[in-house]
C-alpha cells in the first residue's frame, strides 16, 4: 500500500460509513456536476477519486446508457463504494479499481485509454500534487470529451469571519482550497487546445470548472 493509500485508509477508516450522510449538506455541486455532465448515448463517464461511488451511482441512474469508471486510491473506501454500487444494483455498469489520482492508467485498468466525461468531485482539495491530477485527468479525456470539476473555493466573497471558519474547519480535515484552480486550468486546458469555463458558487464557498474542446 502506497503511502497515499495508507493516509487516506487512516482518515475514512470509521468516517466512510457516515460519510454521504455528513458531508452531503456542504459538498455543495455535486448534484449540478451530475446533472450538467449529459454524456453522449454510451457514452463513458470516469470519476478521478470516486470516494464512496455517490456520485457514480447518481451518474448511472441518471444517464443510463452511460458506461462509468471510478478510481480511488484507498481500499476501504473502495470496499464501501462496491457495497453501495451493489446494493443499488448496478454492478454491471460501473467498474471500479485502486489508482493514485497522481499517476493513472485507464487502459491498464480497465482497457479504455479516454472518456467522455471525467469528473473531479471534492478531490483537488484533498490531494497536495493537485496540479498533477488535473493534468492526468485532462490527459485521459475524449477528443470531444469534457472534464467537470466542482471543490471548495476560496470564499473570497464570504465574510472575513465565515471565511476564516470556514478555512480553519477545513483544515482539521486536511482539505485545502485551491485558489489557483481557475489559472492552473486555464494554462493546461490552452496548451492542450481547449476551453475553460469557471465560476464560483456562493460567493466563493465553492467553485466548478468545466474543460471543452476549442
Amino acid at each position: 500500500m502506497t503511502d497515499a493509500a495508507a493516509r487516506m485508509d487512516r482518515m475514512y477508516r470509521f468516517q466512510r460509513h457516515i460519510y454521504d450522510l455528513t458531508r452531503r449538506p456542504y459538498l455543495i455541486g455535486r448534484m449540478a456536476l451530475v446533472d450538467g455532465l449529459a454524456p453522449p448515448s454510451g457514452g463513458s463517464v470516469l470519476e478521478v477519486g470516486c470516494g464512496t461511488a455517490w456520485n457514480l451511482v447518481r451518474v448511472a441512474r441518471t444517464y443510463p446508457s452511460a458506461r462509468s469508471f471510478g478510481i480511488d486510491v484507498s481500499p476501504a473506501m473502495l470496499a464501501t463504494a462496491r457495497r453501495r454500487i451493489a446494493a443499488a444494483g448496478l454492478a454491471d455498469r460501473i467498474a471500479l479499481a485502486a489508482a493514485d489520482a497522481t499517476n493513472f492508467d485507464t487502459a491498464r485498468l480497465f482497457g479504455v485509454a479516454t472518456f467522455d466525461r471525467v469528473v473531479l468531485s471534492y478531490t483537488l482539495s484533498m490531494i497536495p500534487a493537485w496540479t498533477l491530477v488535473l493534468s492526468r485527468a485532462l490527459d485521459h479525456v475524449a477528443a470531444d470529451g469534457e472534464l467537470h470539476v466542482v471543490d471548495f473555493g476560496d470564499g473570497q466573497g464570504l465574510p472575513s469571519l465565515a471565511r476564516a471558519g470556514l478555512h480553519a474547519w477545513l483544515a482539521r480535515f486536511d482539505v485545502t482550497p485551491r485558489a489557483g484552480l481557475e489559472r492552473e486550468l486555464a494554462r493546461l486546458s490552452g496548451a492542450r487546445g481547449r476551453d475553460c469555463t469557471h465560476a464560483d458558487i456562493l460567493g466563493g464557498y465553492a467553485q466548478r470548472a468545466i474543460v471543452t474542446r476549442r
